[in-house]
């Protein structure tokens, strides 16, 4: 394939896979402590440029080595096509469709991207692409039929096939529109395809209207008067999707030529003024919850890219966003982009997402990475904003933004809400938002606080991180993890104060929460400037014995530990002081202690006996003089 060239030294890393420092001029990182934060851009490229010189060629280096090998590829060791990724074919043919469409024909290398693109869809057309799959593909052929390339980009006996394949039938019920199998935002996949399928004249429009009825009507349901959308069928999951489906279904909105209606305008502000005070000079996104990492970041771009293409922004928090987006689009090649590969990076060298983004997924993850940055660049370029210098003020204006902020999600039988508090630079998350299957045991849901690359969990563990893990006399074990009630947040000054009440804790063992009212707890965090601090009151039930607390903190910094906490030498945490438990130096296991960013680097494990009767217990977590520009 063709190559737009990189410059210097980062060409000949990228493109030869020699390994050599990522950071450009224009970045800095304060200490090696921090190598799990990326670099700071006070400064930064135009998206367009760091799409176009950096990640485009990335992308064509991964679609030239497909090409050449076919169904041989191994990317980073991974067998790409023996890997079971249900959504490949698809992801393949949007990233071919980005190259082919933006190539002008008058270039000597356009009839072998033609070939190519047609190659690959003989190649794929017979592997199973399911649900996303199905949408990146017949975006991908829309891309191609709005370009006038879609009948030489595809042979007639492969189209006839996808006609038949590329089908939201496969995944949702027709005779009530229900999802087979799928969490609910997938209706908006479902909508997206069915949309596409018209605008391509092989159905017509009486299917994709039906579908976003039924988006919205289940947005409207689960969302609640706060515009946000549950996870669940009602039980209260609220994470990163939550606040960015509706920046999905405005996007598919965009691509389709559709004029949204008023109420997903109405929706998508609210997960803009969400995601706005958690803005940074890193480029960082979601740092709680599932498959974050660079996915935490792109959530930011989409919504906030389909937020200005929708004129939802002011005009200052336009240059703002696009000032964020350009910090996303450098984060991703700087931090992301594993130069010794030429691949993303979400899996080695200490780093961890979930199951369901495996490392078996690796060239899928590439390709729709890269897709989420082409297609914002395009829109961002359409408003006017390509070549644009990102605005100088970024910083001064992020040094304006409010000092804390809660954004609820669910009020009524059980609470779920986020707290946003910035320490000088350092964005702190406390989320509430924890109920339904499949997570609830995870650390990255717990109600904890949460700041990336200082404080996180890790994808799919479960140790008692941040807060106490009950182990009853029946050798029941529980946790204070998803039954918020009373939920209040107090702001005086610099100071904000979270409390709130669980008279039936989280019993472990189940793949969703299981109610066990045999122990309460109530809980009080204070966020102040340099300092966390929560206090449990832990209240067993007449009779109830606790045979056993835990509480573990695994951090990214060096721990010298005593019993009453741990002192550290280097990182953004000063010490880490507890009252009520017995603290020890804990065991790091490099399989476990891994984060989206980075591998954490020591453990602390504190624990008290049995008890019989209430109990109050307490911790603090001490920063150093926190970073500049809040």
């Amino acid at each position: 394939m063709h190559r737009i060239l990189l410059s210097g030294v980062a060409a000949a890393c990228l493109l030869t896979g020699t390994a050599c420092a990522t950071t450009p001029p224009q970045a800095s990182v304060a200490s090696p402590a921090e190598a799990s934060r990326g670099p700071v851009y006070r400064d930064v490229a135009p998206m367009n440029r760091t799409v176009e010189t950096r990640i485009t060629p990335q992308v064509e280096a991964l679609l030239e080595q497909l090409r050449a090998d076919g169904r041989d590829y191994t990317l980073d060791g991974v067998a790409v096509f023996e890997s079971h990724d249900k959504f490949l074919p698809g992801k393949i043919a949007i990233a071919m469709a980005h190259v082919l469409s933006q190539t002008p024909r008058t270039d000597p290398n356009f009839p072998e991207y033609l070939s190519s693109f047609r190659r690959l869809a003989d190649l794929t057309v017979d592997d199973p692409n399911d649900s996303w799959g199905i949408y990146y593909y017949v975006s991908a052929l829309h891309e191609l039929q709005v370009a006038g390339l879609l009948d030489e980009a595809v042979s007639p006996e492969t189209l006839a096939k996808l006609r038949t394949q590329l089908d939201w039938r496969r995944f949702v019920r027709t005779s009530d529109l229900t999802l087979i199998d799928l969490p609910n935002n997938y209706f908006g996949v479902a909508f997206s395809i069915a949309r596409l399928r018209y605008l391509l004249g092989w159905e017509d429009t009486s299917a994709s209207e039906a579908l976003l009825a039924k988006t919205l009507d289940h947005f409207r349901e689960y969302s609640g008067q706060y515009g946000f959308a549950d996870e669940t069928n009602g039980d209260g999951r609220f994470d990163r999707y939550s606040v960015l489906l509706i920046g999905e279904i405005a996007q598919r909105f965009i691509e389709t030529g559709v004029a949204p209606p008023p109420e997903v305008k109405t929706w998508l502000r609210s997960s803009v003024d969400l995601m706005l005070p958690r803005l940074n000079l890193r480029g960082e996104g979601f740092e709680y919850g599932r498959s974050i990492g660079t996915y935490g970041e792109t959530a930011f771009l989409e919504v906030l890219t389909a937020a200005a293409s929708l004129d939802v922004l002011t005009n200052q928090e336009k240059a703002m966003a696009y000032a964020f987006s350009s910090r996303v689009a450098a984060r991703y090649a700087d931090f992301w982009l594993d130069p010794t590969t030429g691949s993303v990076n979400l899996w080695d060298h200490g780093r961890k997402t979930d199951a369901y983004r495996g490392k078996h997924r690796i060239l899928g993850e590439n390709l729709s990475l890269a897709h989420q940055l082409l297609y914002t660049n395009a829109i961002w370029n359409r408003l006017g904003y390509h070549d644009a210098t990102p605005d100088p003020g970024f910083e001064n204006w992020l040094g304006a933004l409010p000092r804390s902020q809660t954004n609820w999600f669910a009020r009524g039988e059980y609470d779920r809400l986020l707290v946003t508090y910035r320490d000088g630079s350092r964005v702190i998350g406390l989320p509430l938002i924890n109920g339904g299957n499949g997570q609830h045991m995870n650390t990255p849901y717990f109600p904890i606080p949460f700041s990336p690359g200082v404080l996180a969990g890790a994808a799919d563990e479960t140790w008692p991180q941040l807060l106490p893990r009950l182990t009853l006399s029946d050798g029941s074990v529980l946790q204070p993890l998803a039954y918020f009630t009373h939920a209040e947040v107090t702001t005086e000054g610099d100071r904000t104060v979270v409390t709130y009440r669980q008279s039936k804790l989280d019993r472990m063992g189940q793949p969703g929460p299981v109610a066990d009212d045999r122990v309460s707890v109530s809980t009080r965090y204070v966020l102040e400037p340099g300092r966390i601090t929560r206090t449990d009151h832990i209240e067993p039930r007449a009779g109830v014995m606790v045979s056993r607390i835990d509480l573990t903190f695994a951090s990214f910094g060096e721990a010298t530990v005593a019993a009453d906490g741990a002192r550290y030498g280097d990182g953004e945490i000063a010490a880490f002081d507890v009252e009520g438990l017995a603290c020890r130096a804990g065991t790091l296991d490099p399989a476990i202690h891994r984060t989206p960013v980075g591998a954490l680097r020591s453990v602390v494990e504190c624990g008290t006996a049995s008890l019989t009767g209430p109990v109050d217990l307490s911790w603090s977590l001490s920063f150093r003089d926190p970073p500049t520009g809040r």
